[in-house]
């Protein structure tokens, strides 16, 4: 099974999708507006202030560039918070957030899965292979295992990490995928990657594997965070 990897949308793309992402995030998060109208006053308050006391109005382009920038933060840090409140507890929400992480990572979203929705999903990127199981805990061991034992025939030497995702101890919560990922070390070259997703889009071919049981009501609106893919 080989899921294609999202494309990365164009700046114009980004623009039409800001929208969305606003209204997805003001929708879920009662601070999310407060912050944006602040983060447009204040600088806005400063740069006609400044013109006022006979500094000159070019401050004022300052200002509507700092109050653009201040509401893009604010609305990165808001939509991140909305959408793993969103995703918490629903199957395959880890596959979602992968999918959205900035960098080069090659996500197999439901490489192996269950009816009971237990799945482990395989990330191929510089750190190397990473197997990340959603599902009932003491299931997924025995699934993590045989995914690591097939996977080791075609990788070699490359390092190879599991996650289980959850709020116990020795399991990684939903929200801390981003920096977990971003923080491991790399070892293993761009070139590399592409020649480990051949061989597994290989090995996906060889053994017939069925789709993944990743449901789609729990997406949120399409595009939403598109926008900010990579934040």
């Amino acid at each position: 099974m080989a899921n294609a990897q999202p494309e990365k949308p164009t700046f114009l793309q980004g623009l039409k999708q800001l929208p969305v992402a606003m209204k997805f995030t003001a929708k879920r998060d009662k601070l999310f507006v407060p912050l944006a109208l602040a983060a447009v006053i204040v600088p806005i308050g400063v740069g006609v202030l400044l013109g006022v006391l006979g500094l000159g109005w070019l401050w004022m382009i300052a200002a509507v560039m700092m109050a653009l920038l201040g509401v893009m933060l604010v609305l990165n840090l808001r939509a991140n918070k909305a959408m793993m409140a969103e995703y918490e507890g629903q199957p395959g929400a880890a596959a979602q957030v992968l999918q959205t992480m900035r960098g080069d990572w090659r996500v197999r979203a439901a490489f192996a899965s269950t009816t009971s929705m237990d799945m482990v999903h395989v990330v191929i990127g510089r750190p190397g292979v990473i197997l990340i199981g959603e599902g009932n805990p003491q299931r997924l061991k025995s699934m993590l295992g045989q995914e690591k034992r097939r996977l080791s025939k075609i990788i070699g030497s490359v390092d190879m990490r599991e996650y289980i995702i959850g709020n116990d101890e020795g399991q990684l919560p939903l929200k801390k995928i981003r920096t977990t990922f971003l923080k491991l070390p790399r070892t293993i070259t761009g070139k590399e990657v592409n020649a480990l997703e051949t061989r597994l889009t290989a090995l996906a071919a060889r053994t017939q594997l069925p789709k993944g049981a990743i449901p789609k009501n729990m997406r949120p609106p399409k595009g939403a965070f598109r926008a900010m893919r990579g934040r």
